[in-house]
This record gives C-alpha cells, structure tokens and sequence, in this order.
C-alpha cells in the first residue's frame, strides 16, 4: 500500500498518530529512496515535538529492524548479552567488561561505533592496538563468540540499514534530541544483532547528551519497553556523567586505563560501574548469583581480554603508542575539587585530535586527557591537575580553551554523588 508522506507529515505535525501501515511504508519508502530527504526531516521534527506513543515507537523500531538483516546466535551453547551506553567522557567500560562477562559462559556479541563531536567510540580506543581489527564477518563474528565467548566489533552494513541513513540525516537537522528517534536507533540494531539480553547505561549529566534525570529516565524506559516488545530481557541503569570516568579521556590513554583494570587495578570508579553492568548482564543471561569481581582480580578476564584481542589481529603485549608531546595544567589554588566538568574534558580530548568532527575524520591514537585529581581529591596550588596528549602540539591552545573554568575548588571537603543513579527493568 502506498500514502502520501505530506499526509503522514500533516498527521504527525498536528499531534495525531501514524499507523502500523503508515510507519512501515515511510520507513520502507525512505530506506529505498521513495521519500526525500527534505520530507523525512520535516517528519522527523514533527515527531520531535509532537512525540510519539509506545505503540509507535515499537513499529517503527521494528520496521528499521525489517529494512535490513537480523544475526542470529541460536547456534551457540552459551547465552547471549550485550551493553550498550549512551555515551559519555573516559567512557571506556565496554573494554573490561565484555571479557569479564565472558569468563561466566556468557556471550557477548558488542557490536560498537566510532567516537563523533566530545564522546569517545570504542572501537578508535581498540585500533590504537596494534594489527587490532574492527571490521568482521557474521561467520568470523560467530566464531569468535563460539571460541574466545567476547567480541568487539564494527557493526556490519546489513543491520537495519534506515536506522544509518535516518541518524545522518537527524544529525543535520536538529532532531537529533527526539527521544522516540533515539531509543528506536540504538534499540533497532540491538534487537537485529540478536542478543538474549540487554543491559542499558544510560548517561546522565553535563558529558552525556540527556542533561536531566528526568530526560535519561524517560530515555531508559522507552528503550526498555521497546526491549520487552520485542521479546529482549531488557534492563537499564541510570549513570552520572558530569564528571568523566576514570581518570583518562583518549584511546591509547583509556586502553591503558583498562588493562590496569583487567589486572586487579585501575580507578574506583571505572571498576565500580563494570563489576555493576557485568552482574546485570549476567543475571539477565540467567546466573544471578554470579560475583564477577573476582575474575578482574584473578586474572582470569584479562586471559579472555587476550585471547579476543588476538582473535582479531591484535597484538596484546605490543606497546600502546605514546603522545610525542605533553602540556601540564596546574591547579590554580589549593583546596578540595569540587567539580571538574565532563563536558569540558571531552571537547579538550576531542581538540587534541582524540575525537571527530564528521564521521570520515581521522583521530590521534595518543590523544587525550589526563586527570591528576578528581572531585573529591585535595590538591595544592600549583599541582598538576590534567596532563595533555597530542601529536600535533599546534591543537593545545584550543584544548586550554575548553578547561578554562572547568574545575571548581572548595575550602572544605566536598561530598561525591554516586554513581548509580537508578535502575529500570
């Protein structure tokens, strides 16, 4: 059946809602190049303001999942579980915690993208390993989780690929904030990659793209219940992010970071959120009782961590390349950090060539920032606070720019809000 996408247009902008028919037709129409691009956005504002309900959102996520193909790991002997994180600054959580997982006979199937504007991606942060490579087959895909229990890799072309040409187009168009396009973009290529169960962290604060707990909340929960409908045990925690992870914002850097948590160390922080994302996804895999601690300490995740990185091409004991040149910035007085922006640190990171502008933008392996003190910590005036990374020294004046009044100190110690901020199932 064929509509007229102004009608739908005229629906949508007036505060009606589209049908079953009507959202498989447009979204069908504009993945094979029957609707316009000018049409789709005016659709894609109206649906920014005029919202959409559960019922919506589910078909439209379905009809992005039918545009393309769906992998299936009914093949293996293990379940399945997979992460997925709205984004954020020092955000390096998927690389401890697929191997962690994957020692408990657990799947992880992590299919990851490329970093673009302040949040880093996961797979810039892999390829400044050595040999390391992103891109596999659904057969090489399969295997490995077959072998090694853990992969992290590129989606492929074929997993809902409207959702890919609608993010481009919601990313020109000021719509990028809709929170039915969000939930139904990052739910429609979980659902098609084919996981069991899905564990949602979901970012809240000044680093994140939702600013308001109430705005990562009503995130969390639209993407859960499209989880449900579509038969996925779905389950999200709300995590805050106006102060980065960890104490690195960078891809060799943030490596580095994780191998130390792989082997017994690294930030509280960091290994606080992984050890708390890895019981979720494995009690939603069926093993509630399971303590995944132990196994960052044991050893145990980082000879998984090994074994997939070299499944992929990977040279596990090469050595991470290093910044050829470092600026130091230095507290301004003394005191307790009582803010230190995660924002900030992201644009930083991204203007010392961590990060990208457009998607066809290389990044710097080396860059970064380093965090000498967190919120919390006392320092004295005049010590390091963030030691800058780059190999193109020329970028450090904009990267001072964008830390310029992104601490505050306090005289008196300051409390620091947890971590956790909530949980939806």
């Amino acid at each position: 059946m064929n509509f007229d996408v102004v009608d739908l247009i005229r629906t949508k902008r007036d505060g009606g809602r589209l049908s079953d028919a009507e959202i498989d037709w447009v979204i069908d129409a504009y993945t094979t190049g029957g609707v316009a691009d000018y049409q789709m956005s005016a659709l894609a504002m109206a649906i920014l303001l005029r919202g959409m309900d559960r019922a919506e959102i589910a078909r439209w996520t379905a009809a992005m999942i039918a545009s393309g193909e769906r992998m299936d790991f009914s093949s293996l002997t293990r379940p399945t579980a997979d992460k997925h994180s709205t984004g954020g600054v020092g955000d390096k959580i998927t690389l401890p915690l697929a191997p962690l997982v994957a020692v408990f006979d657990v799947a992880v199937p992590q299919l990851s993208g490329r970093g673009l504007g302040h949040t880093g991606g996961t797979l810039d942060k892999l390829e400044s390993i050595p040999g390391w490579r992103a891109d596999l087959s659904n057969d090489e895909i399969l295997r490995q989780l077959d072998d090694v229990g853990a992969v992290i890799c590129a989606a492929g072309s074929g997993l809902a690929p409207a959702d890919k040409k609608l993010y481009a187009l919601r990313d020109t168009t000021g719509t990028v904030e809709a929170i039915p396009l969000i939930a139904s973009s990052i739910m429609s290529k979980k659902i098609a990659e084919g996981t069991g169960a899905l564990v949602l962290d979901v970012k809240v604060g000044s680093g994140a793209f939702m600013k308001s707990l109430d705005q990562a909340t009503e995130l969390a929960r639209t993407m859960v219940d499209l989880g449900k409908d579509a038969g996925v045990a779905t389950v999200a925690l709300l995590t805050g992010m106006d102060t980065p992870l960890g104490r690195t914002a960078g891809n060799a850097l943030e490596v580095r970071e994780s191998l130390e948590v792989l082997a017994g160390g690294g930030p509280a922080d960091v290994v606080e959120l992984t050890v708390a994302l890895a019981r979720e996804m494995l009690a939603a895999a069926g093993k509630p009782d399971v303590d995944p601690a132990p196994a960052l300490r044991d050893g145990r995740a980082m000879d998984v961590w090994r074994r997939m990185i070299a499944a992929q091409g990977g040279d596990p004991d090469a050595p991470l390349p290093v910044a050829e040149h470092r600026h130091t910035v230095v507290a301004e007085r003394g005191g307790f950090v009582s803010r230190m922006d995660a924002f900030a640190v992201g644009v930083a990171a991204w203007r010392l060539g961590a990060g990208r502008a457009r998607k066809e933008d290389d990044v710097q392996a080396v860059a970064g920032v380093e965090m000498h003190a967190k919120p919390g910590d006392r320092v004295a005036a005049g010590q390091p606070l963030f030691t800058l990374h780059t190999a193109t020294p020329e970028r450090f004046d904009r990267a001072l720019a964008a830390l310029d009044g992104a601490v505050d100190y306090s005289d008196a110690a300051v409390e620091v809000p947890g971590l956790i901020l909530g949980r939806l199932d």
